[in-house]
């Protein structure tokens, strides 16, 4: 790798480490207050269906049309052992469809009645790691090493996102910086690992570094602008409630977070492309490199932009459904906060990538074209 690639990287991660020295959290403090109702694992070994009332028996409002009623016997593991425990079918929006021989989770609550039992969720652990080893499978049936460096760089995203990030936010840092340093850490970890330590990954890992500042910058000052508050639903509600967490932080922290994985692509995708050009074409400065590259970019980015809209748009689409179907149309929902969010962060998100791709390539072509002249001096 050529000095000036080692001199523009050595002090972003230098500043990377000792971000993550700085703001790692303290373990997470366990709740406090009224504890939630314990929980244990059950089967399902009946359901008795019956028809649902038409008057409310008690203050609760009576169950919307079509539900059905009854109770449902599950087999759980309690502290005094196996028991076989009944529980009311529950019709509220959401509530688990049950059927014999379900595994699910059992809430047990005190009454001066006794125990009252609930079923609130079904169990998920074994299908999810079925999830995951199908994935880990596919990679490495696909990618072999590559897939294999694949999957420990998505177990050390997981690594900072739920070690580090996660717990700082929780601990009271500001989520903007410890975004900026989790994201850090991931790109340096990530792309090292999975592409090799060379010339083109410092490249693209600088391209993604003085991008993500950019979408940081740029965040801070389109939620400042149109008043965002980050608060859209119960969930940030009770985020901010509970823990005091800056929700409008949070807001920002999370399109850093969001668009370091798109932002890898474009960086590594114009880096290896400028590193090619370079090879195949001996002849080319550095201008014919980087408007090589370029031509590339903008294909990549044409559909890359199209993915981080439904990106953003797929995760929230039951709140945007339910916002503008009480505001009667898009047009009048669009400067709702929630909508308004959205917006921002696909808009953000693209402007940021696009920055990436001059960035990216123009130092890619710079390199590769300096570093090829140091290597034939040495020679």
């Amino acid at each position: 790798m050529t000095r000036v690639a080692w001199l523009v990287l050595a002090p972003l991660a230098l500043a990377t480490v000792v971000g993550l020295i700085l703001l790692w959290p303290p373990p997470v403090p366990a709740p406090t207050g009224q504890s939630a109702a314990p929980e244990y694992d059950g089967v399902v070994v009946a359901v008795t269906k019956q028809e649902c009332p038409q008057e409310p028996s008690g203050p609760e409002p009576p169950p919307p049309p079509g539900s059905t009623c009854g109770t449902v016997t599950v087999r759980v593991d309690l502290p005094e052992g196996e028991q076989e425990v009944e529980a009311p079918l529950s019709n509220r929006p959401g509530a688990p469809d049950l059927d014999v021989g379900d595994d699910v989770v059992v809430a047990v609550a005190d009454s001066p009645d006794g125990p009252l039992y609930g079923v609130v969720d079904h169990q998920r652990g074994l299908q999810l790691w079925g999830v995951v080893a199908a994935l880990g499978l596919a990679l490495l049936a696909f990618g072999r090493w590559k897939g294999l460096s694949a999957l420990v760089g998505l177990g050390i995203t997981f690594a900072v996102l739920f070690a580090f990030i996660v717990p700082a936010v929780i601990a009271g840092s500001a989520p903007v910086l410890v975004a900026l340093v989790g994201a850090s850490a991931i790109t340096l970890t990530v792309l090292y690992l999975t592409h090799g330590l060379s010339l083109p990954t410092t490249v693209a890992v600088i391209g993604t570094m003085a991008s993500l500042g950019l979408t940081a910058a740029l965040s801070e000052a389109a939620v400042g602008a149109l008043h965002l508050t980050g608060v859209t639903d119960d969930v940030s509600t009770a985020v901010t409630a509970t823990y005091g967490i800056d929700v409008r932080g949070l807001l920002v922290a999370s399109i850093i977070i969001g668009s370091v994985g798109v932002l890898d692509d474009v960086t590594v995708t114009q880096a290896a492309t400028v590193t090619e050009l370079g090879r195949a074409n001996p002849a080319y400065g550095v201008r014919d490199l980087y408007g090589a590259a370029e031509r590339v970019g903008r294909s990549h980015i044409a559909s890359v932009v199209n993915t981080i809209v439904l990106a953003y748009a797929g995760s929230s689409l039951p709140l945007i459904v339910l916002v503008v179907a009480g505001n009667g149309s898009f047009t009048g929902a669009a400067t709702t906060q929630l909508i308004a969010q959205e917006i921002v962060r696909s808009a953000v998100a693209t402007i940021g990538l696009i920055a990436a791709v001059p960035l990216t390539s123009g130092l890619a072509a710079w390199v590769t074209r300096h570093s090829g002249r140091s290597t034939a001096r040495h020679a």
